[in-house]
């Protein structure tokens, strides 16, 4: 049975790489409330490269709109908008395979999703009811890519810097900044506390008003 009766909210947050879209969805979290907001991160749905030696997938551009698995994040987002509870796929970024198991998220009010690449597919803008891009510096995006890479995802600094070179930058060029012109809000300088605190007043006006 639908848990909400009236449709959740879905709030898209793209921009480039190292922009701060986590930082402003994770304000959105906070601020909004976690308890309030089914959270779906796009690079949870790449698809699994497996099939793959580890060599060559290190080598797939994963910058370019055919690395994700839109259709699996389609009906993720239609079975929460219905109400459904879905498994969210496990993707590990060192390996560059999805993981055996999922992790649950129940359909809540708020319907959040973040990725670099959300706006280029029409029929994830059709579910957006609010589209934010997170602009930023270019040199700002790749020193905080450096960090979260070799922090995170166990990257060399060579290898993100040749990966920022053979596939982000012409990608951020050919398919994100152009992606920019459907967005509602943008949010300068990547992380804006008053473009913040406007966004969330709007979400919650939009809940009081469900």
């Amino acid at each position: 049975m639908p848990v909400n009766t009236n449709r959740p909210l879905v709030i898209g947050v793209a921009g480039g790489s190292g922009s701060g879209k986590t930082t402003v969805s994770n304000a959105i979290l906070d601020r909004v409330g976690r308890e309030r907001i089914a959270f779906l991160p796009h690079d949870s749905y790449y698809r699994d490269l497996s099939h793959l030696p580890l060599e060559e997938r290190a080598r797939v551009n994963f910058d370019h709109p055919d690395a994700f698995d839109n259709a699996l994040f389609l009906e993720h987002i239609d079975m929460l908008i219905r109400g459904e509870t879905i498994g969210a796929p496990i993707y590990d970024f060192a390996s560059y395979v999805r993981l055996p198991g999922v992790v649950p998220v129940s359909p809540r009010p708020v319907i959040l999703l973040e990725g670099i690449l959300l706006f280029v597919d029409a029929e994830l803008r059709q579910r957006m009811d609010i589209k934010l891009f997170v602009d930023a510096e270019s040199d700002l995006r790749i020193l905080r890519r450096l960090q979260r890479d070799i922090r995170e995802r166990g990257r060399t600094v060579e290898s993100v810097i040749e990966q920022y070179l053979r596939t982000v930058r012409p990608m951020h060029l050919e398919f994100v900044e152009p992606s920019k012109r459907y967005a509602d809000v943008i949010i300068p300088r990547g992380i804006n506390t008053i473009a913040i605190d406007m966004v969330v007043a709007r979400i919650e006006h939009m809940l009081d008003a469900q």
